[in-house]
């Protein structure tokens, strides 16, 4: 009998129906003004803490105090409120069990039904920029372009993206192969003088259309590489600020707002943002 009312217990706790598990309300408390502080992005003084929290400084610094004894919480020279070193501990443990790759399959999937377009996700592997997710729109594209493809860092968005971001002798070496990858570009493309050098100017449209994306923090490419197709690619940065992914929307020229400035690359901006400051990426 026993047995049977345990049994029924545990099935009735385990039930998506079974009522919510009541918390520790103090811990509550404490976690919002974690919150408060992870959403201000720096450190803050007690009545700021604690007014972002919404609640009187007087609740609020007994948290605080417990928080900074354990280490999730410190205080720095002026006496605001800081990560403490056991904070730090935790989000590194976080951040390396991160997968780019598997983390932005929710955004791929989600972007593609949202807009209604193909979404590629490539990443900069030893022979440049390779698309490695393509997820299909409800009106597939008939492209060319396939998981494996390596992208031009010139003549597409794709690898445009990357080549804004990446260091200055990353981007030589991987210049002097470009004519290797799809729609690849020649050397006079690219180079101003000495196009063998690894130290050779950049191009001057080239250089200024990298500058444009680092600015913009998107790339378009309409027609190009493929006729027809045009692409708004956008890229994802990891918390030392490098660049880990590169995310596009492609879809038919004309029938979608293809501005850097317009709704979809709004919404594809949203989305690798989104991915950056889970990855551990703070702007600035």
């Amino acid at each position: 009998m026993n047995e049977a009312i345990n049994s029924a217990s545990a099935a009735s706790a385990a039930s998506p129906d079974a009522k919510q598990q009541r918390g520790i309300q103090s811990l509550d408390s404490t976690g919002e003004l974690l919150s408060a502080l992870v959403a201000a992005g720096k450190p803050l003084s007690l009545r700021d803490l604690a007014a972002a929290a919404g609640m009187p400084p007087a609740k609020a610094f007994p948290h605080l105090v417990s928080l900074q004894k354990i280490g999730l919480l410190g205080r720095d020279a002026s006496g605001c409120f800081e990560a403490g070193p056991l904070a730090l501990e935790l989000g590194l443990i976080g951040l390396q069990r991160l997968s780019p790759t598997r983390e932005a399959e929710p955004e791929i999937v989600e972007l593609a039904a949202t807009t209604d377009m193909s979404v590629a996700m490539a990443v900069l592997g030893p022979l440049g920029p390779t698309v490695v997710r393509l997820e299909e729109s409800a009106r597939p594209l008939h492209v060319s372009l396939r998981v494996g493809t390596v992208m031009s860092l010139v003549n597409t968005a794709i690898g445009r993206v990357f080549a804004a971001h990446v260091a200055d002798e990353v981007r030589h070496g991987l210049l002097a192969q470009d004519h290797l990858r799809l729609a690849g570009a020649q050397a006079p493309e690219i180079f101003a003088d000495a196009p063998d050098a690894r130290d050779a100017t950049l191009a001057a449209p080239y250089a200024q259309r990298l500058a444009q994306i680092r600015e913009q923090g998107i790339d378009t490419a309409l027609n190009k590489p493929i006729p027809g197709i045009s692409t708004l690619a956008a890229p994802v940065f990891d918390h030392t600020g490098s660049i880990v992914l590169v995310i596009a929307l492609m879809g038919t020229a004309g029938s979608f707002d293809s501005d850097t400035h317009g709704g979809a690359a709004q919404t594809l901006v949203a989305a690798t943002n989104r991915l950056s400051r889970r990855f551990g990426y703070a702007e600035g």
